[in-house]
């Protein structure tokens, strides 16, 4: 049985200031959760993988994400925060997996920041 998706509800969509969230595997980019109103390319997953290889470039260009282009506010190792608008993508990276997670103009971006890294902590702390 595959945990990830009851993770996103209950940590992150339950908030109420996530918009929609998903948890790929950090190799090869594969979706392994993604929220019901969530939809990712195989492009934009593999592009979310890359970010943390190439920090620097993503912190300079930011990222293209569903025709918009998110400016980077932080980029490290293990996390990436961008907004375009009002609206905000958000990326933690764990050892095996990273953690996507969007809001809008409606939400609370610190709460969604704090929800998506608790959730890292928690993969990081399982050494997932």
């Amino acid at each position: 049985m595959n945990p990830f998706p009851s993770l996103l509800d209950n940590c992150l969509i339950d908030t109420k200031h996530v918009e929609c969230a998903a948890i790929l595997v950090s190799r090869s980019g594969d979706i392994t959760a993604a929220s019901k109103n969530f939809t990712l390319s195989p492009e934009e997953a593999q592009m979310f993988v890359d970010a943390f290889n190439h920090v620097n470039i993503t912190r300079q260009r930011g990222l293209s994400f569903q025709n918009k282009l998110y400016n980077c506010v932080r980029a490290d190792k293990l996390s990436i925060y961008s907004k375009y608008e009002g609206h905000g993508l958000i990326l933690a990276r764990t050892s095996l997996y990273v953690i996507i997670a969007t809001y809008s103009r409606s939400m609370y971006p610190s709460i969604c920041v704090e929800a998506v890294e608790k959730l890292a902590d928690y993969l990081r702390e399982k050494e997932k």
